[in-house]
């Protein structure tokens, strides 16, 4: 279970995360469009998950490489922007946010099913 300060903590980062990733002037993502799905925090906030879902990425294993490859310059700005509001800048992991593209799925396999009318009488 995630404290009120976890919770606070994730959502600025979820926050400032989104605008980072929007205002992505050095082209590290391609112009593939990130949203920042969900953070979760580790209770002592050193360390920071970050879901992302990428919804036009025509490779997201290799964005999620990209991402990793600059996680660096994506924490300094982020330790510029929260820095004056936290006493850590937490350690970034990011993942692939699942849970959006199974849903879109889910909606395909429904949209497809061949199910007959039922006769009423």
């Amino acid at each position: 279970m995630s404290s009120t300060r976890q919770l606070k903590y994730s959502k600025l980062i979820q926050k400032e995360l989104s605008d980072i990733f929007q205002r992505d002037k050095k082209g590290i993502l391609d112009n593939a469009f990130i949203t920042i799905a969900d953070v979760k925090v580790s209770p002592d906030l050193s360390v920071a998950k970050i879901y992302i879902s990428m919804m036009l990425a025509k490779d997201k294993q290799k964005t999620l490489e990209k991402i990793n490859v600059h996680k660096k310059e994506i924490r300094r700005a982020l330790g510029e922007k929260i820095g004056k509001q936290v006493r850590i800048i937490p350690e970034l992991i990011f993942y692939i946010d699942e849970v959006e593209e199974n849903a879109q799925r889910m909606d395909e396999l429904i949209r497809n099913l061949n199910i007959p009318p039922t006769n009423k009488d």
